[in-house]
């Protein structure tokens, strides 16, 4: 076989038995004719009130090819490796088992020849040329070419792509991605009255201390935590509404809380005068 016919040539992918061009399936070729003119319906045995023709297909669609073909009797065991052919018959239809054929189907990449055409003559006397004679049945006589195939180009499967993947290009580049912490700050809850509360305390802290962070400015609370009585604590999370705490000025407090020590005072004024006196020498 010449380099063009093996680039032209396509393999048998399957063989099987119909009935009729109604019972073959579709992508299949019928063999009718007989390759000197004759009838090929298989109609030889007494008594069957209905033939069968053979068939082939060369849909490269399943990915398998024919390798080898093999005609079987009825004492023979299915080789290794082989299967009888597939049948597509009317209802009540048969095929003889006196002799069958049987098949061998291997993936396309495995191969590199396989079953290329089958013929059939009804006269045994008859040769083909380039063909292999398989044998005799049914008062046919079937015969094979095999040889190198042109094997179907690989096609790619079409299949989902998201819209992020669509959209990826070489020509461009998407923008790089900004950097982020390895420790991202906590999120931000929306700020209560409290809060807001403390949060102007601590500013007003940090702004009366010095910016040279001397010595002069640490008071005796620096460094102490601040923290609400577990009784203000427990109302918050009960209720989750806002205190009521009044805010008093300095003068408030100053009018609240003031004290004048006058008590002890007075009881010191009486206490000292005594302490005087015997502190003082006797003249006589």
């Amino acid at each position: 076989m010449s380099l063009m016919e093996r680039g032209n040539v396509r393999p048998v992918t399957a063989v099987a038995w119909a009935s009729n061009s109604g019972t073959c399936p579709k992508d299949f070729t019928l063999i009718s004719l007989t390759e000197d003119g004759a009838s090929a319906n298989f109609t030889r045995t007494f008594g069957m009130k209905s033939g069968y023709y053979l068939c082939y297909s060369k849909d490269s669609a399943g990915g398998m090819v024919v390798s080898d073909i093999r005609i079987l009797s009825d004492k023979d065991s299915l080789p290794h490796g082989y299967c009888f052919i597939a049948e597509h018959l009317e209802p009540k239809a048969t095929v003889s088992k006196k002799k069958r054929v049987c098949v061998r189907i291997v993936p396309v990449g495995s191969v590199e020849t396989a079953v290329l055409d089958i013929k059939l003559t009804a006269k045994s006397k008859m040769m083909l040329q380039h063909y292999t004679f398989l044998g005799d049945i049914h008062g046919y006589v079937l015969w094979y070419r095999k040889g190198y195939f042109s094997k179907p180009t690989p096609q790619a499967k079409p299949r989902s792509v998201s819209l992020d993947i669509r959209q990826l290009s070489l020509e461009q580049p998407s923008p790089p991605l900004p950097l982020r912490p390895s420790n991202p700050p906590p999120p931000q809850l929306p700020p209560s009255r409290l809060s807001n509360r403390r949060h102007t305390l601590q500013t007003k802290d940090e702004l009366d201390k010095p910016a040279d962070g001397s010595i002069h400015g640490i008071t005796a609370l620096d460094g102490v935590p601040f923290s609400l009585h577990p009784k203000f604590e427990t109302q918050a999370n009960e209720t989750n509404s806002d205190l009521n705490i009044p805010i008093k000025s300095l003068q408030d407090i100053e009018n609240e809380y003031n004290y004048t020590f006058a008590v002890e005072e007075n009881a010191a004024n009486r206490i000292r005068p005594s302490v005087q006196m015997a502190g003082i020498p006797s003249t006589q």
